[in-house]
């Protein structure tokens, strides 16, 4: 098995970026998630209610500035466009705590998953896809872990999906027999929650190797 894919979103809920590599810490992957999106009375919105955020791209610039859209997160434009979604009195903010996370602050998915599922991975959202996985193999890896390098990875469980695998994230269309699909399919479970038990830093083709918890 091998790293095939690494991704990062730096602003929940946001489009994302592929990386060749990326640093692992116990909160996940440094600059994933930082900026999230709060409404006027201060609750963290995402695309689960709010989808027009999937149409907007997050990255990190050079200095590890997040960018929306080619501005900083910070830019007047940014939050002019978060308004135009979410409505008036929306803010951005930064929290690099492992609390901004829903779950595990690592979302793992298999190329024989994806091939399964049938569709873009991006409607899942990983942060890192393993290759040379067989079929749905992935669902037999609780409780077990995922060594790339010094990193060490702890799998936990299959992830619960949501709406917002439902949304084309090119087009953003909806179509709603995705999420029926993974339920009739899958058990309504598709990818792997996880956590880092050791950093480090990983890049795409390494070796990736699965272990029984010791």
């Amino acid at each position: 098995m091998y790293v095939a894919e690494i991704w990062r979103y730096p602003v929940k809920s946001m489009a994302g970026e592929r990386l060749e590599s990326a640093r692992l810490t116990a909160n996940g992957i440094e600059g994933d998630r930082v900026i999230q999106v709060r409404d006027a009375h201060g609750r963290i919105v995402t695309s689960r209610t709010h989808p027009g955020l999937l149409g907007m791209h997050s990255k990190l610039s050079s200095d590890g500035t997040p960018l929306v859209d080619g501005h900083p997160w910070h830019h007047p434009q940014v939050l002019a466009a978060v308004r135009e979604v979410v409505g008036p009195g929306a803010t951005l903010a930064y929290d690099d705590s492992v609390e901004r996370f829903d779950i595990l602050p690592l979302l793992i998915a298999t190329d024989g998953a994806i091939q399964a599922f049938g569709r873009d991975v991006r409607r899942l959202r990983p942060n890192l896809v393993i290759g040379g996985v067989e079929g749905l193999a992935e669902r037999e890896w609780r409780g077990q872990q995922l060594s790339i390098g010094g990193v060490r990875i702890g799998i936990h469980d299959l992830r619960g999906r949501c709406v917002m695998t439902t949304y084309d994230p090119d087009t953003l269309a909806r179509d709603p027999s995705v999420l029926r699909d993974i339920v009739k399919r899958f058990g309504g479970k598709l990818g792997l929650n996880c956590e880092v038990l050791h950093g480090g830093t990983i890049e795409t083709g390494q070796i990736a190797e699965l272990h029984v918890a010791s």
